[in-house]
């Protein structure tokens, strides 16, 4: 059995843009258009034994969470659901970008019951990003979020 090899990261940014015309389905598009961004830039990178660690196996699965979390509350609040996923990785941090037609910012809920469904998506995006925030945007927002490569955690 042949194992992968560990590519090196690359030397300048790299974006990559999913337009969305509905909600129906946008969620599970837009965590297969980021999973498969993030495996084409080697997010999981192997070690000497051919597997990747923990730490980006589980930034890595982070990442697409966050992703489902901000389509969906574009998909659920906002008139004609997210217009546009991007990505953008510079070697150093991923900026996950969400655009919808609501020019209203979203806020973080206070603490909501556990046990209830609903009002979770923003309280565990300001948990596992860097950081996070909206900007105006062609009539609406753009609700962003970053995330710092795993990398080189090690170094």
């Amino acid at each position: 059995m042949t194992r992968p090899e560990t590519v090196p990261a690359p030397d300048r940014d790299q974006t990559r843009r999913l337009a969305l015309s509905t909600s129906a389905g946008a969620v599970q598009q837009c965590r297969d258009f980021s999973r498969q961004a993030l495996l084409d830039w080697h997010w999981l990178a192997v070690d000497g034994d051919g597997w990747p660690d923990d730490e980006q196996v589980a930034v890595f699965e982070d990442v697409l969470l966050m992703v489902s979390e901000l389509v969906t509350n574009a998909c659920l609040h906002t008139p004609g659901g997210p217009r546009e996923l991007r990505l953008r990785w510079d070697t150093v941090r991923l900026l996950v970008e969400v655009s919808d037609g609501s020019p209203v910012p979203p806020q973080l809920r206070p603490f909501a019951d556990p046990g209830l469904p609903g009002g979770h998506g923003l309280r565990v995006v300001d948990r596992l990003a860097r950081a996070w925030g909206s900007r105006p945007e062609d009539g609406g927002k753009s609700v962003w979020l970053e995330v710092s490569s795993p990398l080189n955690h090690r170094a």
